[in-house]
């Protein structure tokens, strides 16, 4: 795979590490010759890297795969997960899923991306419908309009800001990629 190839989202080979392709951009300067400037995101711990490289330059392309999987339960250290079709179950590192976890619900299924055949991080939709378990109640005179927000705690244990009229057992839609209150469901 040659730099020419990249999209955003696929997977590369860098001196022996997978990273996912969050962004890139091709450079041509005036003078000398043209390069690739990424920012990537490492499969192991989803540190974010920015790197340059050679406009041409070759990779390892990573076959990837998703898989539903249904989220069992995590125990402080792994997330467990099993396997629908097979009933396999295996365990992640809870910290390398820590992010995604906040918004899935024990039971629920999910897609497993698998790195050369190796389960690796979960793929979430990019909003889902939670209830509210915990949040204040809202003071008389609080609109639609009237702005603010409060934190609510979500039946996943998350922890979302929402407008002041939101209260405890409404159902409302976070974006997962930012962590953010997006409407009432």
């Amino acid at each position: 795979m040659s730099t020419n190839q990249f999209k955003n989202g696929n997977h590369i080979e860098v001196e022996g590490t997978v990273f996912k392709i969050l962004e890139f951009q091709h450079v041509k300067p005036g003078k000398g010759g043209a390069f690739v400037r990424t920012k990537l995101r490492r499969a192991a711990d989803g540190a974010v890297i920015d790197r340059t490289f050679r406009a041409g330059e070759k990779f390892r392309p990573i076959h990837t795969e998703a898989r539903k999987m249904q989220f069992l339960y995590a125990d402080g250290t792994d997330a467990h997960f099993m396997d629908g079709e097979t009933f396999e179950q295996i365990a992640l590192a809870e910290s390398s899923v820590e992010e995604s976890l906040k918004y899935i619900k024990p039971n629920e299924t999910v897609d497993m991306l698998y790195i050369d055949g190796e389960p690796a991080d979960i793929q979430l939709s990019a909003s889902v419908e939670l209830e509210v378990t915990h949040t204040e109640p809202g003071v008389r005179g609080d609109t639609a309009s009237g702005g603010g927000n409060k934190p609510a705690t979500l039946e996943t244990g998350a922890t979302v800001n929402v407008p002041l009229f939101v209260n405890i057992g409404d159902r409302i839609k976070v974006d997962t990629r930012s962590g953010s209150y997006m409407s009432r469901a």
